[in-house]
């Protein structure tokens, strides 16, 4: 039998142990922070439920703008051949793709970017917990369970048994092909007592969110890990339809999609948070609202299509009048004031050193 020499052990390029998260960067290199809970337990209630539009809650769509800040790869999970995409390299992680070639972000990616967001600027419990850490967790913050008694969060995106509220398509990218990105290899986070991650009754300490920062960390390619990525500045469209939101779940809504001018958000979708990638801007350009018992009445009793379509000043005002709702009613502001300080974009912050 031959003996097949063991490959030698690449050495770190920096000085550091290799890390995305914790040994590797000082305190004020950490590439993210904690938004702490509420004090308040969340508020649980009956959600408005599918069987009807409820004439005085909110239904319609909003068409979406979205545009990379940084580069961007959202996993299919699947390495293929580069020949098999047109890539130039042997082996290449892939995104997906429509029958056009033009990349896709999932709309469950979207989802999850921003229920997190929605989640921790409300009163809410955490969507998923694993067991492994699930003693760390305030009881109050564990994933709703009875589709009757639903948090903030859960009741507008979902929970278990309730689907809830917001569907959301797929983003399609409005320029054909990709790019080759060359990632560096990243390792787990290591939550472990006695870290940043836990308060001292040993509960973790909040949410957990990336910075932005100026640019992505990329190795080149006899050092990185080859992905398909859109690039900084592709744009891609999509749509959101929501049914029976309450004006203040709609006006949080809008502030997590970056619509606030006081707290100007941008959000992270896909892989490389910690080095930089996946910064995405977003832009409200048109709304469809039935608003009231005539809307929906005119909606589904004629033929006739209505045109209810708010664009530029009017969506603007309507916009903000929901955003003023949301911070009377919904919205907890010191989480707001700790999220808007890791999420605020534009931003001059570098990536950090050492992460990788």
């Amino acid at each position: 039998m031959t003996n097949i020499p063991k490959p030698k052990p690449r050495k770190p390029i920096s000085s550091q142990p290799a890390s995305h998260d914790d040994s590797a960067v000082t305190s004020t290199q950490k590439p993210y922070k904690f938004v702490s809970f509420p004090q308040e337990r969340p508020r649980l209630e009956n959600p408005a439920g599918h069987d009807r539009f409820h004439h005085n809650r909110l239904h319609g769509t909003l068409f979406l703008t979205l545009k990379a800040k940084t580069s961007l790869h959202v996993s299919t999970g699947v390495v293929v051949p580069g020949n098999d995409i047109a890539s130039h390299v042997s082996l290449i992680k892939t995104m997906v793709q429509g029958v056009d070639k033009h990349l896709v972000i999932q709309g469950s990616s979207l989802k999850g970017c921003i229920r997190s967001v929605y989640e921790a600027i409300t009163n809410s419990t955490l969507a998923v917990v694993t067991s492994r850490y699930r003693e760390t967790i305030p009881s109050e913050r564990l994933p709703c369970r009875n589709k009757e008694q639903l948090c903030p969060a859960s009741q507008v995106f979902g929970a278990l048994d309730w689907q809830g509220l917001i569907d959301f398509n797929d983003a399609k990218c409005e320029s054909m092909g990709f790019n080759t990105g060359f990632m560096p290899s990243l390792y787990r986070p290591r939550p472990e007592p006695g870290s940043g991650y836990f308060d001292t009754r040993g509960k973790v300490a909040g949410r957990k969110f990336y910075y932005h920062t100026v640019r992505a960390i990329e190795k080149g390619q006899n050092q990185g890990i080859a992905v398909q990525q859109a690039s900084r500045e592709y744009g891609f469209t999509t749509q959101l339809q929501f049914k029976n939101l309450k004006p203040e779940e709609l006006g949080t809504l809008f502030v997590v999609l970056g619509q606030d001018s006081n707290y100007p958000i941008a959000l992270k979708v896909g892989g490389g948070k910690p080095i930089g990638m996946g910064t995405i801007t977003l832009e409200v350009t048109q709304a469809k609202v039935l608003q009231n018992l005539e809307d929906l009445r005119s909606h589904y009793s004629t033929y006739t299509p209505h045109n209810n379509a708010l664009t530029g000043e009017a969506l603007q005002k309507f916009i903000e009048t929901h955003i003023k709702t949301a911070h009377s009613r919904l919205i907890q502001l010191p989480q707001l004031q700790q999220l808007a300080e890791v999420l605020r974009y534009p931003t001059d912050r570098e990536p950090p050193e050492g992460m990788y």
